[in-house]
């Protein structure tokens, strides 16, 4: 399902006005129509009284229409404006017409113990204060509202976005409604889909309110939920060679977990051989835990990391490989991190980069340019701040347009780890990637994580495909795993060992409940 910028959400509705030649009152009333139907269906409109809240744009139009449609399947609905209603323009001004000759009580808002008594006294909330185009601190009047509407703990329905939260990066604006169900109209915005405008909208439906698949579902919209990419089908002739080879260069001194995980899930997640070079010290105690690893002990630096020495090694025997991890709990000590730009620049398939291997690369982002084979990278926020130069809160704030310059600019594929992980590739596309779980905030997953997307490479499906198979498995192995041991206390260790029921699970689909969080928003 495609995502939206607010300014691409603005052009299609000018498209479907101005080509197309659907009026802008009939997108407003599917728009009202729509959020009615769930309305409906999730609460009841017979018999119940609503409070509808109306701001003073198009967003308080479709309230208008919402209100309408309770009144005419037998509820009761008081609508309170707030803001000037000479100002409505439009379908919006159109609708408040229509709503001012009907029996529906109606009330301009100028303090909020205007509305607390019947917010206090109905069955449930249209949220219409504040459209997806809200780009300021919201206060005043507004902000006491919303805090009261808040407090009262009564079922809220959001049209299109709960008020307060940003389309474009999911930011509160200060302070936001949190909704119940929110009906988001002709695609989802990017705020719809993001944390924290993602956790304060409930459950989330969409209705294209008569735009047609060519405008909904076109290139042009490069942003996507990260849906279904089915596995290759396993040869049942075939054996661990087939089934991908990959070489985890990783681990230093005291950091024994991020080498075991990278390359036991390679092999947990279908990967058909995994060799592990790591400082030869350490060998014996990856051993006794990781038995079916192929270890391939390397020279150490006199910090126990590994040495530069290695290089032609290495790189011959990646040359054999299918994938190639670099950086999981290598240290930042000077002569391994030359080893990592050294290898970086010269090995030709495709290297997937993480950790200390990113910091490595930050600041030479030729090396990732002029690249012959594929890559891949897979930072948190503060990597990703060293690859970019750009300080955390900035790139929390944007992340979707922060990735997309990146991954274009340095021709990789970059996953930004994080609640609702994302995909940028090197084209401009972005994928929302919707499994996972916040008990997947330990340490050693983000290691678990390369090692699935290598699996992926491995077993045969293209670079874009894999990456977006990997972080998805890699959810669905948390989810699975939370599911049966809660959240709190998970660690990398129990989303490694779900890993093939994650995969098994995918095969055959997994249960309802999380099926209906993975596909997305549901169409209406």
């Amino acid at each position: 399902m495609k995502i939206a910028r607010v300014e691409q959400m603005r052009s299609m509705d000018r498209f479907a006005i101005e080509k197309l030649k659907i009026p802008e009152e009939i997108l407003m009333e599917n728009a009202g129509l729509a959020a009615a139907y769930v309305l409906n269906r999730e609460i009841g409109i017979r018999g119940k009284k609503f409070v509808v809240l109306c701001g003073g744009g198009n967003n308080g139009g479709d309230g208008f229409v919402v209100a309408r449609k309770i009144l005419a399947d037998g509820g009761a609905a008081k609508v309170f404006v707030l803001g000037d209603p000479g100002k409505y323009k439009g379908a919006a001004r159109t609708n408040y017409t229509i709503i001012s000759g009907l029996p529906v009580e109606m009330e301009t808002v100028g303090a909020v113990d205007d509305l607390t008594r019947d917010i206090l006294h109905c069955d449930g909330i249209i949220d219409g204060l504040f459209g997806t185009g809200l780009d300021r601190e919201v206060e005043g009047l507004y902000a006491d509202v919303i805090d009261f509407v808040n407090e009262s703990d009564k079922p809220v329905l959001s049209l299109d976005i709960p008020s307060g939260i940003n389309g474009n990066t999911g930011e509160i604006m200060g302070i936001a409604v949190n909704a119940d169900l929110t009906v988001t109209f002709g695609v989802p915005k990017i705020g719809n889909l993001l944390y924290p405008g993602y956790e304060i909208g409930g459950r989330l439906f969409v209705c294209h309110i008569s735009f047609p698949p060519e405008l909904y579902d076109r290139e042009a919209l490069p942003i996507q939920v990260n849906d279904f990419v089915p596995l290759p089908t396993r040869n049942p002739d075939g054996h661990k060679g087939s089934m991908g080879e990959a070489l985890v260069i990783a681990g230093a001194a005291s950091y024994f977990g991020a080498p075991y995980f990278s390359a036991l899930s390679f092999l947990k997640a279908g990967g058909g051989y995994a060799r592990l070079a790591l400082p030869a010290a350490m060998a014996p105690f990856i051993a006794q835990k990781g038995s079916e690893i192929v270890l391939v002990p390397q020279k150490e630096t006199a910090d126990g990391s590994i040495a530069l020495d290695n290089r032609r090694f290495l790189l011959d025997l990646a040359a054999k490989m299918d994938c190639i991890v670099i950086g999981p709990g290598l240290s930042l000590n000077n002569e391994t991190q030359q080893l990592v730009r050294d290898l970086v620049s010269k090995i030709e398939k495709p290297v997937l980069i993480d950790g200390d291997g990113i910091t490595a690369v930050a600041g030479h982002p030729d090396l990732i340019r002029k690249r012959k084979g594929e890559t891949i990278l897979t930072p948190h926020l503060g990597e990703m701040s060293r690859i970019t130069g750009k300080d955390v809160a900035a790139i929390r704030r944007n992340r979707i347009d922060i990735l997309q310059e990146t991954a274009k600019h340095l021709g990789a594929f970059i996953v930004l780890k994080g609640a609702h992980s994302l995909i940028g590739s090197p084209e401009g596309r972005v994928y929302v990637n919707l499994s996972g779980n916040s008990g997947m905030a330990t340490a050693g997953c983000g290691d678990v994580l390369t090692g699935t997307i290598a699996a992926m490479c491995g077993l045969g499906l293209g670079t874009e495909e894999a990456v977006r198979k990997g972080v998805f498995l890699h959810g669905l192995a948390g989810d699975l795993a939370a599911g049966d041991l809660g959240e709190d206390g998970m660690t990398a260790q129990d989303i490694l060992d779900y890993l093939p029921l994650a995969l098994k699970t995918d095969r055959e689909g997994p249960d309802a409940a999380l099926r209906d969080i993975y596909e997305g928003p549901e169409v209406i």
